[in-house]
């Protein structure tokens, strides 16, 4: 399993994502990182373990309240080797600019199946199937259509981030068994390596994670465990 790091930027900085109520999200405080700053968080992430990639959600470019284009090519000119999977609201993958950066595509804002429709080849895009409890984020038809998803797809229950509610085991299942041959990624409630090892078990392929990151619930060890185990499991 792949475990992936989160940092929601705006304003400049990171802020905590709790119950997906983007507008009393505050900047972080962790014992990971000195300040908010993003590199400063990322650099936390790094120094407790040697991930390939941290997952980028761009609040202020999802809220249409400008972007975080800036610090996002910041990140990549201070670490150039590590891998950002960006939610930046784009409805397609034109947003793609900088080497090393892989296109999120969050359901909340696809509008258009003709303009969705061109990802599905593109190995770089990602689409984040955004569920707010039992609510669908999104068109129904995206939902419904499991065709036209891309090769890797998140399950983000926003209701779950950041409250120690734990994942939604049920839909994350219910997704990989439509979902077939692509890789699902759990996204919302990981309190511990428990829970990542239930949703390995499911068949997810990875997970995004931040307050058991910054609150200690899982450890370097447990990251280095489900690290070695991953891969063993490579081709």
């Amino acid at each position: 399993m792949r475990i992936i790091p989160v940092i929601d930027i705006r304003n400049g900085a990171v802020v905590r994502a709790r119950a997906g109520d983007r507008k009393n999200y505050q900047p972080i405080s962790s014992p990971l990182a000195a300040t908010s700053a993003p590199s400063d968080v990322v650099a936390g992430y790094l120094a407790l373990h040697p991930f390939e990639r941290i997952y980028v959600a761009d609040l202020d470019a999802i809220e249409g309240a400008g972007d975080s284009r800036r610090c996002i090519g910041a990140l990549k000119q201070r670490f150039p080797t590590l891998r950002l999977m960006v939610d930046a609201g784009a409805r397609t993958c034109d947003w793609r600019e900088m080497a090393g950066v892989e296109c999120v595509i969050g359901s909340e804002t696809v509008r258009d199946g003709e303009c969705f429709g061109v990802a599905r080849g593109d190995p770089d895009a990602i689409l984040s199937l955004d569920f707010r409890g039992d609510v669908f984020i999104g068109p129904d038809w995206l939902l419904d259509c499991a065709e036209l998803w891309p090769r890797r797809i998140i399950v983000m229950t926003l209701a779950r981030v950041g409250v120690g509610a734990g994942p939604d085991f049920e839909r994350l299942a219910d997704i990989v068994e439509r979902a077939g041959e692509r890789r699902v990624y759990a996204a919302g409630g990981v309190r511990d390596a428990r829970d990542l090892a239930r949703l390995e078990a499911l068949g997810a392929a990875g997970a995004l994670v931040a307050t058991a990151l910054h609150d200690g619930s899982l450890t370097a060890a447990d990251l280095d465990r489900f690290a070695s185990a991953h891969k063993k499991r490579e081709p």
